[in-house]
């Protein structure tokens, strides 16, 4: 059997996964759904094992380039799950069926998570955000929808800054916005209602996985009595956790962290092993320091989401991307 052709479509929509020109768990999860319907719209094969084979390593592009974002993985693997028949023609309509229904799925779930959120905000409510989470703004947006005023605390979240387009989506919504640098939150956090993030994993016990920094928040929400709601479509939840599997944090490039610029401030050189950087996307925020997680299928304590996570996913699962 020849090698598996990978069409264009995938490889730049993992490459735009890989260089976060597509962000959010949902984007994500929504270009990996079509990417894989292109594959199976636009194959030449003829064999239906071959064509089964050309799917696999298309996942698997997808699938490398976000380790920790799960929503990747679990649309791959609903896509492809629901891959049957014969033929490639009945492979190709099965496949390109599934995606699509993925699709609608996905649209759906985040609205009516939307309106499960915005059932814990209160009108007059200071709502702190960190990073940029869609699921997040679905909240924010159905209460505003339902007549409540809301305010917005918005850090900036470095080094990309994530939190700039959260801020402008709110400033859209005519949500007044103050912006500030990560390391003030914790002088604000007295004039905040709550604590409003998203996940880029959740794991079986109620830990949430999001971008780094959202850790220290809880804490320091803790410490202050603020509430702290993590918004998270079920495409978020990571089944492999429930067998002992830990989630893999991804490392970003040292050169979102210090560029040329900085280089030259410090005194090194590219090469220099002298200086190492870290740049850890996500963290790791224990269930005890969460209040909620608010799903379109109901909002749950965290300790009670492994439930959930049996209920969609069974006991155990396997990789349909391996041969």
């Amino acid at each position: 059997m020849t090698a598996p052709e990978i069409d264009p479509v995938v490889e730049s929509t993992a490459a735009d996964i890989a260089e976060m020109r597509i962000r959010g768990a949902a984007t994500i999860a929504d270009a990996a759904a079509e990417a894989l319907a292109t594959q199976a719209r636009r194959t030449n094969v003829t064999d239906p094992e071959a064509f089964r084979a050309e799917l696999r390593v298309a996942a698997r592009t997808l699938y490398e380039t976000r380790p920790t974002a799960v929503s990747l993985p679990n649309a791959l693997r609903y896509v492809l799950r629901g891959m049957a028949g014969e033929t490639v023609s009945q492979l190709q309509a099965t496949t390109i069926e599934q995606a699509e229904v993925f699709q609608r799925d996905l649209a759906d779930a985040q609205a009516t998570l939307g309106e499960v959120g915005a059932n814990r905000l209160r009108d007059g409510d200071v709502v702190m955000t960190h990073c940029h989470s869609t699921d997040a703004l679905a909240c924010i947006e159905a209460a505003l929808e339902a007549g409540k005023s809301l305010e917005a605390i918005v850090r900036e979240t470095r080094p990309r800054n994530q939190g700039h387009i959260t801020a402008s989506q709110l400033r859209e919504w005519g949500v007044p916005v103050t912006l500030l640098v990560d390391n003030a939150a914790r002088r604000y956090l007295d004039q905040v209602d709550h604590v409003l993030v998203g996940a880029d994993s959740i794991a079986a016990d109620g830990s949430v996985i999001n971008k780094i920094g959202t850790s220290g928040l809880a804490v320091c929400a803790r410490e202050r009595g603020v509430p702290v709601m993590v918004a998270a479509q079920t495409i978020k939840l990571h089944p492999d956790t429930m067998t002992g599997h830990t989630v893999e944090i991804e490392m970003r490039a040292e050169h979102e962290v210090v560029g040329d610029h900085e280089r030259t401030e410090i005194g090194t050189e590219p090469d220099d092993e002298d200086l190492q950087v870290e740049n850890p996307a996500f963290d790791v925020t224990p269930p005890r320091h969460v209040d909620a997680i608010v799903t379109e299928r109901g909002q749950f304590p965290p300790e009670s989401i492994v439930t959930l996570m049996r209920d969609l996913f069974g006991e155990t699962t396997g990789e349909p991307w391996e041969p």
